[in-house]
């Protein structure tokens, strides 16, 4: 008797044991999701709160890579953006022959000129400053539709960047993070903004709430004099404002 009960424990730990392989026990999480921050005027205004928005989105379970300046290419803009869940473009305009430009961040060099001789040729692409620009044209053509269906939210840190927005989600982003009119980076108020916003992302909001809820802590801050201007930040977005990042 003693026996047949050693013999059924054995059994009933063996088979415990190799349950999981039997029947695998489904997994609680989800795969990790892939964002990407690109500062394309790293070196002359610096992205304020860098770390911590970074923070943020590896906390709500992001493998996040951050490349600023020269790393940020045409040619990554091109091709690698739907290759991520989460895009945080940081770039600033000029104007130059009635046209508007947003800076790249990579250097004027003959390969990339060559590559994209047609867009330069149209006057798609600048280079008067050294450093390359692209025009909504340009990125009209090259994120053609469904070509960023992968991304599910983009954030355009820039000024006037609602035409990029447009362009995204016609290209397929789910919802598009921008900023109307125009502004400084130097003072930083952006990038602040910015967090503020991730950091709603990150705790669950829908992108409608994380603004609403960012715009609304300015609105009720207190000033110590009724002459004193209230800030407003010209953030909003295009697209499902219900999606949500974590």
């Amino acid at each position: 008797m003693k026996e047949l009960k050693r013999i059924i424990l054995v059994a009933i730990v063996t088979f415990v044991i190799l349950l999981p392989s039997v029947f695998p026990v489904p997994s609680s999480g989800h795969d990790q999701g892939k964002a990407l921050i690109l500062s394309s005027i790293q070196s002359s205004s610096p992205m304020g709160y860098a770390n911590v928005i970074t923070d943020y989105l590896a906390n709500a379970g992001y493998e996040v890579t951050f490349l600023n300046d020269t790393a940020v290419t045409i040619n990554l803009l091109t091709t690698q953006l739907n290759n991520y869940d989460v895009v945080i473009w940081r770039t600033d305009n000029y104007q130059r022959a009635h046209t508007v430009y947003w800076y790249v961040g990579e250097m004027s060099n003959q390969t990339t000129l060559q590559n994209y001789q047609s867009d330069f040729r149209a006057g798609w692409i600048d280079d008067t400053y050294g450093i390359l620009g692209v025009s909504l044209d340009f990125l009209r053509t090259h994120f053609t539709a469904g070509s960023l269906a992968n991304v599910k939210l983009a954030i355009l840190v820039s000024s006037i960047s609602s035409g990029i927005a447009e362009v995204f989600v016609r290209a397929g982003v789910k919802s598009a993070v921008d900023y109307f009119g125009s502004f400084s980076h130097s003072f930083s108020m952006t990038d602040y903004v910015t967090r503020l916003v991730v950091e709603y992302l990150a705790k669950g909001y829908t992108v409608n709430d994380a603004i609403v809820y960012t715009v609304t802590r300015f609105l009720t801050i207190r000033h110590d004099s009724p002459l004193d201007a209230g800030y407003v930040p010209p953030v909003w977005y295009l697209g499902d404002g219900t999606v949500t990042i974590a």
